[in-house]
Parts: structure tokens; C-alpha cells; sequence
């Protein structure tokens, strides 16, 4: 059955570990296909165990490695990446922890001052956190969750001890994976989100727990809990999977708006201003309106669509590339219908599946640009007929 969401609740935190266990102890299955990647990682005397414990009363599962190995684990992220692909794991599998990884090195580097070619793996570089984010990345590929929500990450406090010295916490590396993400101290101190937790949370990219979901029916629920006991609470990451009723093929997430006004800068400036913006990742959409502004003047209203994780970046960029003195934002709930990219002869076509299961398809323009409208329209009709036929004859397989 299709998993259409994923709902992470952090009451103790979450780790690699506690995100293996959870999703393993929700979904049993999924244990003995990690054991079999394991095995095609080729590294003796690298085991795993998964059981069952308790914290504070509530049974969780509990994920951990052992190992007894004279292997030395990769440290760089090009090392990483050479190892996994010489596995006969599956490529998707390969694919999704080596961005795990790259995203765990661009933290480490920007906290360091280093590039993604030059920054050394210290704390995440053995072979427990190999395992962990290959037990993620397996389950993150085969359950194929169309959606994840996640609820405040958990601040906790003090210092830790590392390779670098005593550092505070949360660790600067975790901190810059999870910016615009939303965080709650409730009081507990100590590592409460780690660095290998906060790069699989911000490759999931995740949508807040509170955003409005469309009706679903509750697949299964599971619990991992990590190895420190907390005061007043169980250390546990619970992972609820969902289905949609009905199967209407919308799909939902949460993006930023960011708006702001500008009256003095020229056409000319504005319009290669918002070029720029555009090109910016996580920006989805730039548009500019006509307004009348403060003093009766004049003015363009510049209103910006961007994925939720990237708002911080996006609003620094729009003070860059503007003349604007103040940017406002709001999170906004937003339904999609599921979409599919076919490629007929070298032009993208845009498949689009409506609630009422018609498919519909759209070629993408801007690859048409040089060509001549008359011969532009024929090859997006033909390239968008054959797309429609060639998805058609997949569904009837």
C-alpha cells in the first residue's frame, strides 16, 4: 500500500539510531531487508541488533551496532561516496545516504571554513553512523513516503566533549543542517538532536506537524528510543505512517511566502534582481505586482514562493539583491495533484494526475525557446501526446 506520510514526533530527541528504530519497529519488515545491506556492505565483523526496551514506561525499539573490525571507515566525503558505489547496494539506496552524507559534509565544512572536498568526517565518521544512515537511507528509499511531517525539535543544552574540544549544544553542525526548521526548549538539557539525526531530517525536509493534512487512514506506529535516560520524559521518536482515503492524488506540503515592496529602483534593476532570485535553490516561484505604496506612490510588490527549509537563506538573499528594508514571511499549508517528468526525445513533459484521475501534460517551454511558434506548438503537442500514451500503457502493465 501506498505510504502517503510519515508523522515524526521528537519527545526525546532524534538520532540516526532512534530513526532506524522507530521506522523498524513500525514497519518489521523492513529489518531483514537492512540486514541484507548490511551483508552487501562487506565489512566483516560489522553486526547490528534491534530489540525491545523500555523508557520511562513505554516500550520502544532499540537500534545498535557493534563492531569488531580492523577496517578503517572512510572520512572524506569523496571516500564515502567511492565506497558505497562500489557496493552491490541498490542505487537508490547508494543515492540517498551519499546525499545524507553531502549534507552532513556542507554542515561540517561551513562550520569549519572548509570545502566539501577538503572537510574531514570526525564524530560521524565510524562505522556505527555508517550504519545508521544505511539503515535510513534503506528505509527512506523503500517505504517511498510521498510526504513527512516532523514536530519541534527539542533544543536540549550544556557542551559536549569532541575532536575539536568541548563544543556547545546543540552542535554547530546540527544547527546549520536545521535552520528554518522549529525548535521548542522544554527544559532538558543535553545532545538532544545529533548531527546524523539533523541530516536526515533535513534531507526529508519535513513540514511541521501542526500544518494541515487531508483525511487519512492510520497504517502503523512505531517508537525508537536512544540510549540515555531523560529526567521527566521517555527518550523516544515515534514514526506514524498514513494513507490517504480515497486516493485522489493530491499531495500536500508547506512552503514560505516572502513579500516586500520596492519604490526605488529602476525596471531595469528590479527585473535582473528578481533574474537572480530566481535562480536561487529552494526559491519555487517569483512574481511582481503593481501596488500603490506608502506617500500614494507608485510601487512593485515583490511576492516570493520558497520551500520551508530555505527561508532564511532566501530572505538574506532578497536584501542582497534589493533595496528593500524589511521582508515578511508566513508559513502557508499548500495542496499539489502528483506530478511526473517524462522525457520524449530530449523534451521534458510535465504529467500531471488530477482528483478525478485524469492525466494531463504540459512540455515544458523553456526548451522550445529558440524554436518557431508554429514548430514549436507541433513538437509539444506530439511530445505531450506521446507522453500521455507511453504513462497509459505503464498503468495497464
Amino acid at each position: 500500500m501506498q505510504i502517503d506520510r510519515i508523522d515524526l514526533n521528537p519527545l526525546g530527541g532524534i538520532a540516526g539510531d532512534m530513526f532506524a528504530a522507530a521506522l523498524f519497529d513500525a514497519f518489521p519488515g523492513q529489518y531483514t531487508a537492512f540486514q541484507n545491506d548490511l551483508a552487501l556492505l562487506g565489512v566483516k565483523g560489522l553486526a547490528a541488533d534491534l530489540q525491545d526496551r523500555q523508557s520511562k514506561g513505554m516500550r520502544a525499539g532499540h537500534f545498535s551496532v557493534t563492531q569488531d573490525t580492523q577496517s578503517k571507515p572512510p572520512r572524506t566525503l569523496r571516500a564515502v561516496q567511492e565506497f558505497l558505489g562500489n557496493t552491490p547496494l541498490a542505487p537508490e539506496v547508494i543515492e540517498t545516504a551519499c546525499a545524507i552524507y553531502k549534507l552532513l559534509a556542507g554542515a561540517e565544512a561551513a562550520v569549519h571554513g572548509k570545502t566539501l572536498e577538503t572537510i574531514h568526517f570526525h564524530e560521524v565518521s565510524d562505522w556505527d553512523s555508517m550504519v545508521d544512515i544505511l539503515a535510513a537511507a534503506g528505509l527512506i528509499a523503500r517505504l517511498n513516503c510521498r510526504q513527512w511531517r516532523i514536530g519541534p525539535l527539542p533544543l536540549g543544552g550544556g557542551t559536549i566533549n569532541t575532536a575539536h574540544g568541548s563544543i556547545m549544544l546543540p552542535a554547530p553542525a546540527t544547527t546549520e543542517l536545521l535552520a528554518g526548521f522549529e525548535w521548542i526548549d522544554d527544559g532538558v538539557s543535553g545532545e538532544r538532536v545529533t548531527p546524523t539525526g539533523a541530516a536526515i531530517v533535513a534531507f526529508l525536509k519535513p513540514v511541521s506537524l501542526q500544518s494541515a493534512a487531508p483525511a487519512a487512514t492510520q497504517l502503523c506506529s512505531g517508537s525508537g528510543c536512544g540510549t540515555r535516560e531523560l529526567a521527566d520524559r521517555a527518550n523516544v521518536l515515534r514514526a506514524t505512517a498514513y494513507t490517504r482515503v480515497g486516493g485522489d492524488n493530491l499531495q500536500q506540503d508547506q512552503v514560505l511566502q516572502l513579500a516586500f515592496e520596492i519604490d526605488d529602483m529602476t525596471g531595469e534593476e528590479l527585473a535582473n534582481a528578481l533574474d537572480r532570485l530566481r535562480r536561487n535553490d529552494g526559491v519555487l516561484d517569483v512574481c511582481s505586482v503593481a501596488v500603490m505604496a506608502k506617500k500614494s506612490r507608485m510601487a512593485t510588490g515583490v511576492r516570493i514562493l520558497a520551500a520551508a527549509h530555505a527561508g532564511p537563506e532566501i530572505i538574506k538573499q532578497c536584501f542582497i539583491e534589493s533595496s528593500t528594508l524589511g521582508v515578511r514571511y508566513q508559513r502557508l499549508d499548500r495542496f499539489l495533484v502528483r506530478r511526473d517528468i517524462d522525457n520524449i526525445d530530449g523534451l521534458p513533459v510535465k504529467l500531471a494526475h488530477r482528483p478525478d484521475n485524469r492525466l494531463t501534460a504540459k512540455a515544458e517551454s523553456d526548451h522550445l525557446a529558440d524554436t518557431a511558434l508554429p514548430e514549436r506548438r507541433e513538437r509539444a503537442a506530439h511530445a505531450e501526446q506521446l507522453a500521455l500514451k507511453s504513462q497509459q500503457a505503464r498503468h495497464d502493465d
